[in-house]
């Protein structure tokens, strides 16, 4: 028997609890999980459902913008916003969030203004947001080095726990850590680090891979012979598989490991199991790399329409469905607006924020820098420069 086939191939079902059609499933898999459904009513499904929505138009504009050249760069979430929306809403406001770059569903509900991430695509900021201003619900900021905000998030929740913030037997006051990153980032060395340090000191910390099935062009089946979430189990780490497009199972399984963070039982990872409908960023062409039978194949378990199901079975009419078209195209419109009056920032900017106490040297260069730019306005006044 070769080496590789030793290797375990039976895995459990990813946790589910609505179908592509959006039917509300019990299974083996979900038994566990589906208490954290009771706290859930009509109020929850339609905020959930909003959310979605409220980030698919998020993208299209941000996608919109960057073609029309106002935006530099665009992450998609296209098809990610189930996994992101359900998580984001098990999270307590005393939680830390330590993001990627393409979490603008969790950012929406944490408090931070899209306009955020305009500016920051639109390169006229290094952050977009005040990660300490509470109003943003301690949403960090995007990382674009791959991988390592795990290592971020696992050093703050080692402080958490140091400083005694972790299992106090007070659910309103204890906090817990969760950090998002992909299925590519789970192949670099910092997230291995980070498991390694998060098991060690059992830290109050969610790991929540977003599998989207690629790195860039890289398929997972290049990236691992065996699924992903194994990954965590190798280091210790309890960890469950679920279906990524569904909100109600990203928001059941990461309120119930938050739940166990908070109480100081250790760390945990999901693997939520999705699909990038849309590029990698805008400037990636996945016709080069993908079938459209497969693109195809996972829009139709496209989250928002299985939940609109539901929905629809619950009860739901079209008015509410009909409203929520009107209000997208209003903020929308709002966003675009907003994102076109955005100034760039002054020049003195980059000699003011980077000591903290005045620095001769940085004032000097200042003051060259101020007349090098007002060596122009008289070139163009004398006819000089004409």
């Amino acid at each position: 028997m070769s080496p590789a086939s030793q290797v375990p191939t039976t895995d459990a079902a990813p946790v589910q609890f609505l179908t592509p059609s959006g039917e509300l499933v019990r299974s083996a898999e979900n038994e566990e999980y589906f208490p954290y459904l009771d706290s859930l009513g009509e109020a929850e499904y339609t905020r959930f459902y909003r959310d979605m929505l409220t980030t698919r138009t998020i993208d299209i504009t941000g996608t919109n913008l960057q073609r029309q050249g106002q935006l530099g760069l665009w992450p998609p979430s296209h098809g990610q916003e189930g996994g992101q929306v359900g998580s984001a809403h098990a999270a307590k406001a005393q939680d830390h969030v330590f993001p990627s770059y393409r979490e603008h569903a969790v950012g929406l509900i944490r408090g931070v203004d899209p306009l955020g991430y305009m500016a920051l695509f639109r390169g006229i900021t290094h952050s977009g947001w005040d990660p300490n201003d509470p109003k943003n619900g301690n949403f960090r900021l995007y990382t674009l080095v791959i991988g390592s905000q795990a290592l971020h998030a696992t050093g703050y929740a080692m402080g958490q726990q140091f400083d005694g913030a972790v299992g106090t037997g007070n659910p309103d006051a204890d906090e817990a850590t969760i950090v998002y990153f992909g299925d590519g980032a789970s192949s670099q060395g910092d997230v291995s680090e980070a498991f390694v340090f998060a098991a060690s000191y059992q830290t109050p910390q969610v790991f929540f891979m977003q599998n989207n099935q690629y790195a860039i062009s890289v398929p997972v089946s290049r990236q691992s012979r065996t699924p992903l979430y194994r990954r965590g189990i190798g280091f210790g780490i309890p960890s469950v598989q679920i279906d990524g497009n569904d909100v109600l199972a990203g928001f059941a399984v990461t309120a119930k490991h938050l739940d166990d963070a908070r109480a100081g039982n250790g760390p945990s990872l999901i693997e939520s199991l999705t699909y990038r409908i849309g590029a990698h960023t805008t400037s990636d062409d996945p016709t080069k790399y993908r079938m459209n039978e497969e693109v195809e194949s996972w829009i139709a378990r496209d989250p928002i329409t299985r939940l609109e199901a539901f929905l629809r079975s619950q009860g739901i009419g079209d008015a509410f469905f009909e409203d929520l078209k009107v209000e997208m195209d209003d903020f929308s419109s709002d966003l675009r607006r907003r994102t076109l009056e955005l100034q760039p920032p002054s020049a003195n900017d980059m000699f003011d924020y980077v000591y903290s106490e005045p620095h001769a040297v940085l004032e000097e260069q200042a003051r060259w820098h101020a007349n090098y730019e007002a060596s122009f306005s008289d070139a163009t006044t004398d006819g000089s420069h004409a």
